[in-house]
């Protein structure tokens, strides 16, 4: 998630909303841009709900990009988001970074093509160049909305660095 998180950051991540949108009796589902916190899936790589085997507290943090139904592409160093709202496709990171230092400006690797299944998101991380992000364009897959532990709304510490999400 570097240049927008990096690893000695310390957050806070709200697992209210999660709680209670179960509680309401439906899934979470956070907003387009949103940084996240999930599970991790088990050690074969495969996401499910199921608890992970081999795999204790480990969590990843990334942003959301798409949601079911919509077709992701990764090609020429763009990613491009196409669904309902934008048949022609809107490119990602023009419409949806909120500072400067929220993602890649200009790039993003490797050449994907993906309709998000249902009940599932389309995520990445911030440091898109070369294989720099292990997230839903080089291995991670979709994340399965059981899996999300909540969205990030703080960074504490370093101090220098606080911020709101």
């Amino acid at each position: 998630m570097e240049n927008t998180l990096l690893g000695d950051d310390r957050m806070i991540v709200n697992r209210l909303t999660v709680s209670w949108s179960h509680f309401l009796g439906h899934e979470y589902v956070p907003n387009r841009g949103e940084i996240i916190v999930f599970a991790n899936g088990s050690s074969s790589g495969e996401m499910t709900c199921a608890a992970p085997t081999g795999i204790k507290d480990q969590y990843i943090i990334k942003r959301v990009i798409a949601f079911p139904g919509e077709r992701v592409q990764v090609k020429d160093g763009v990613m491009t988001v196409y669904n309902d709202e934008h048949p022609e496709g809107f490119v990602y990171d023009n419409e949806w970074r909120k500072a400067d230092d929220d993602g890649p400006k200009t790039y993003t690797s490797g050449e994907v093509d993906i309709v998000v299944p249902e009940g599932e998101l389309f995520v990445s991380g911030d440091n898109r160049e070369g294989s720099n992000s292990y997230d839903s364009r080089n291995g991670l897959g979709t994340i399965p909305y059981c899996r999300i532990a909540g969205p990030v709304v703080i960074r504490l510490f370093p101090l220098n660095r606080f911020r709101f999400f």
